[in-house]
């Protein structure tokens, strides 16, 4: 590593990571997702899992997850 890449500041290297990254064609995205750790999660999960469960097309709806699925048994 040279003296010059010691000295680039963070917001530098990540300039020229996407700057290379850019020339490969490539291109950032970013994706906002629900964080499965927090105890709202848990709770609405739970909720639409209960209202699934009590749902008059449980079973149907469960047959077809069930179709869709691939899990070695």
């Amino acid at each position: 590593m040279t003296n010059v890449n010691k000295n680039r500041t963070i917001r530098e290297k990540v300039a020229s990571y996407r700057s290379r990254m850019r020339a490969r064609g490539l291109r950032p995205v970013q994706i906002w997702v629900p964080d499965t750790r927090t105890a709202a999660f848990r709770a609405e999960a739970h909720n639409q899992s209960l209202a699934i469960a009590n749902s008059p097309q449980e079973r149907e709806d469960q047959e077809f997850v069930d179709s869709i699925s691939s899990v070695d048994e």
